[in-house]
């Protein structure tokens, strides 16, 4: 039957080659085992060369950053040499630096005029500047110009932190012009407190001040640290016994009622913050549906 197989089948039933055969491995003859005393003279009379000392790791590493903070602070201050923000031939700049607002941590697809319309809430706007770089793509900040500092002083009180396009920006005063040697944030100035360093020390919140909450609850975690406090002192006071303790009971129930009060206007206090920002809302909302309507009579006039 063997002979009806293929031949490839048969192939896989076939013999291995036989092994070939290697001659054995002369063994070498090694030297005994010796001694270094007939060396010793040697090394004496031997004319040892100078060590050389190598560069480590590190003092390269510590080299290479000293070398990049010097071409950087020359940087720097070519550039600072070169800046002038009242440089004639800046034509994107403002007419008066101190009705001008700036406007920064926009997002990178929001348009000039989308800034207008945002800011045209608080009053009528002579000019709405956003930088851009060299392509025309948006570096995320810019200028706005009021017809009336109430209106910029308006917009930099409630404008701060505010929403667009699903990102809180910052609003603060132009400062390049306003405020003597002032200096941006990439010549090693600015007022940003975003890279200082690492988490603990780096601004985590939006805006030019912390949300109200992280106020308030640094506040509350304060008060509640000296509430542990009296604790402990009015358990420390119980437990001592004698006749002085109905005094200090009395005593820690006065200052209990004093810190009620203090929550109790300090409530009354932020009530009468919110309803005013209420008014103030309302009256902002008046004001728009006024020009609105002026707007929309002017229009129909001509």
């Amino acid at each position: 039957m063997a002979h009806y197989l293929p031949p490839a089948i048969m192939a896989l039933f076939a013999p291995r080659p036989p092994i070939p055969y290697k001659e054995p491995i002369a063994k070498r003859k090694m030297y005994s085992y010796s001694g270094v005393a007939g060396f010793v003279q040697k090394l004496k009379d031997y004319d040892h060369p100078p060590p050389v000392k190598k560069e480590t790791p590190q003092e390269r590493k510590k080299k290479r950053k000293a070398r990049a903070k010097e071409s950087h602070e020359k940087r720097i201050k070519i550039q600072t040499d070169k800046y002038n923000p009242n440089h004639p031939d800046n034509t994107n700049m403002t007419k008066d630096a101190f009705k001008t607002l700036y406007v920064a941590r926009l997002s990178y697809d929001i348009t000039a005029e989308d800034l207008k319309q945002e800011f045209e809430y608080y009053g009528p706007i002579v000019k709405c500047h956003l930088v851009t770089d060299k392509d025309g793509k948006s570096r995320g900040y810019g200028f706005v110009e009021f017809e009336s500092s109430r209106d910029l002083k308006e917009a930099y009180k409630d404008a701060d932190g505010r929403k667009i396009n699903k990102r809180r920006i910052l609003v603060d005063v132009e400062r390049g012009r306003t405020v003597r040697d002032w200096k941006p944030r990439r010549l090693g100035g600015g007022l940003g407190g975003t890279r200082k360093g690492g988490k603990e020390v780096n601004q985590r919140f939006s805006g030019r001040e912390p949300p109200q909450h992280e106020r308030r609850g640094d506040r509350g975690g304060g008060d509640r640290d000296r509430g542990g406090y009296d604790r402990d002192r009015r358990d420390s006071y119980r437990g001592g016994g004698g006749g002085g303790g109905g005094r200090d009971r009395d005593r820690e129930r006065d200052r209990d009622r004093g810190r009620d009060r203090d929550r109790d206007r300090d409530r009354d206090r932020r009530r009468r913050d919110r309803s005013g920002e209420r008014d103030r809302d309302r009256d902002r909302r008046r004001r728009r549906d006024e020009r609105d309507g002026d707007r929309e009579r002017r229009r129909r006039r001509d």
